[in-house]
């Protein structure tokens, strides 16, 4: 249920006249309209979110019986889990471009319902061909998921409050860490059996099955952007528009371009963009990479009880969450980006290179988890709330499409990699002091190649 705003913002006329800049509004009333904005899109999303990404970890729990149950390598499993970016990849900007031409609501319940889907065929995998194909089809099925909630994003909320609002989603990783370790650990541990499945196949079905429940509630819950918000006043909707597209392209404006081969050549002609992807993808390579081989980091430290592994995971996935959420709103608040990002993620290096030490204490290892988990996931939602703000309006879904499927081919390489290291050599330690590298590679690469602020010309356009 909705709430009006009252006071100021009910008594604004907005006229053509006084939209072409933001409108001004006292902080208390702008505050509860981004209050109740907050309140009807941000909760359902985040629960969307999290079912997404526990989907995409969950593999990382089903190795712990999948691959003694199937006769899966540590290489040939980490290929399979890599599989899953080759679709993500070839289909993110097309994706992209369709939500910014058919809407938010319809992508969104074709992404949701068509991975729920796929996720729960993958109890039936008993060949490695079979494992390679479905875990691509998750990967195409879930393409464009992440950069539309980033585009979605852009047309309520201005550029100042886009850190916190992107840590609440960031914390969904850590949300979907602490809820595999629960959720997965029992359900491969008690379920086992039931019906004569094992329980990893118990894990997946049970984990898909919301996802497609969630896309059948987008279709009817969610709307295109505030242009088409009935919940909102006429007054609300033209005020949330114009702050927005004051960092990036509205719903409508993307609609009218963001899907275009024009759009899309500007993009591909943006040295920054290659840039963010560049960062991006460094990054990513370190989130991803404690995502999935958390709990194989736990298991060698002599806990070999499945259920007491993913009770273990649940520590550094429940700081990482509390930790990201504190330092995105530290950076809205003083508006500053570069520095959080060069020290979110030269600390989550750090934290990396410190595992290789292989502490003596459970504890301790713990204790590094952690402070790991913190700072590299801190560092997505300062990194997210910086492409937005370079891109010209109409190339915005493309632009950040762009972004995320470049970076997110660390999805391919990070896990293949890292299971190649660790069959030749035994030991994560030589992949960790590569992710270490990386994490600090695009530290530096934000520090020193991005402007504190965007160029002129990238302001006029997105106003235009």
């Amino acid at each position: 249920m909705s709430h009006p705003v009252s006071g100021d913002l009910a008594s604004l006329h907005l006229t053509p006249a006084n939209i072409t800049a933001p409108p001004t509004l006292a902080a208390r009333e702008e505050d509860a309209l981004y209050r109740k904005v907050w309140l009807r899109i941000i909760p359902f999303l985040f629960v969307c979110y999290v079912v997404s990404f526990l989907d995409r970890i969950n593999i990382g729990f089903a190795q712990l019986q999948m691959k003694h149950d199937l006769g899966f390598s540590d290489a040939m499993y980490g290929l399979g889990a890599a599989i899953f970016y080759v679709g993500y990849v070839l289909c993110e900007v097309p994706s992209n471009m369709l939500l910014a031409r058919f809407g938010a609501r319809r992508t969104f319940t074709r992404i949701m319902v068509l991975w729920g889907l796929a996720s729960v065929g993958m109890m039936a995998v008993s060949t490695p061909a079979q494992f390679y194909t479905l875990r691509f089809l998750l990967g195409v099925f879930e393409a464009g998921f992440f950069p539309g909630i980033v585009l979605y994003l852009t047309y309520w909320f201005p550029a100042r409050r886009r850190a916190a609002v992107m840590a609440i989603f960031f914390a969904g990783v850590a949300v979907a860490g602490v809820l595999g370790g629960l959720v997965s650990g029992w359900i491969m541990r008690d379920m086992a059996g039931v019906l004569g499945l094992q329980g990893w196949k118990w894990m997946f079905a049970i984990e898909g099955a919301p996802a497609v429940f969630l896309g059948l509630i987008a279709a009817r819950c969610l709307v295109d952007g505030p242009e088409q918000a009935r919940w909102l006043s006429p007054d609300e909707r033209a005020y949330l528009t114009r702050a927005a597209a004051g960092g990036s392209a509205s719903a409508a404006d993307a609609g009218k371009g963001g899907h275009s081969l024009q759009a899309l050549r500007q993009v591909l002609r943006n040295p920054r963009v290659y840039l963010f992807a560049l960062i991006y993808f460094s990054l990513t390579c370190g989130s991803l990479a404690l995502s999935f081989w958390m709990p194989l980091i736990i298991r060698d430290f002599g806990i070999t009880d499945v259920m007491s592994v993913s009770l273990y995971s649940v520590v550094p996935n429940a700081v990482g969450a509390v930790g990201l959420i504190l330092i995105a709103r530290h950076s809205d608040r003083t508006g500053e980006r570069h520095r959080h990002f060069l020290l979110c993620t030269a600390g989550g290096a750090l934290a990396l290179a410190a595992l290789t030490l292989h502490p003596s204490s459970l504890a301790m290892m713990l204790a590094i988890l952690s402070v790991a988990a913190v700072l590299i996931f801190a560092a997505l939602p300062v990194f997210w709330s910086l492409p937005p703000s370079y891109l010209p309006g109409a190339g915005a879904a493309a632009g950040i499409a762009v972004i995320s499927s470049v970076g997110i081919t660390s999805g391919i390489v990070s896990p293949w990699v890292i299971g190649q290291i660790k069959t030749r050599t035994g030991s994560l330690d030589h992949a960790l002091l590569l992710l270490a590298a990386l994490l600090l590679a695009s530290g530096l690469a934000m520090w020193l190649g991005v402007p504190r602020q965007p160029a002129q010309g990238s302001r006029q356009a997105r106003q235009d």
